[in-house]
């Protein structure tokens, strides 16, 4: 009773593991930012999905800034209210 135990903790430790490795991971891409198009284009405000998915890529908007295609959107004054209205500070690059 004692063994299956310890091995049942072993194994809810080892899975609990995996699971943040994942959740740690990130790929910053552009794209996942597509929920916040319509609010960066027009003054809509962000939604709930939108502001989620800014703060999940908030480590890559300075990548974003330095890339030519993205940068006029990016630096935009409506992409910097969005993020100010979703709580996500925009980074200083």
């Amino acid at each position: 009773m004692k063994m299956s135990y310890v091995v049942l903790c072993v194994m809810l430790i080892i899975l609990l593991l995996g699971k943040t490795e994942v959740s740690m991971s990130l790929t910053c891409s552009p794209l996942e930012l597509s929920p916040c198009a319509a609010a960066i284009m027009s003054s809509s405000p962000p939604t709930t999905l939108c502001c989620q998915k800014l703060k999940d890529q908030r480590p890559c908007l300075c990548q974003y800034v330095k890339d030519p295609n993205l940068q006029k959107l990016v630096k935009s004054a409506n992409a910097k209210k969005v993020a100010s209205t979703c709580g996500t500070p925009f980074p200083t690059c």
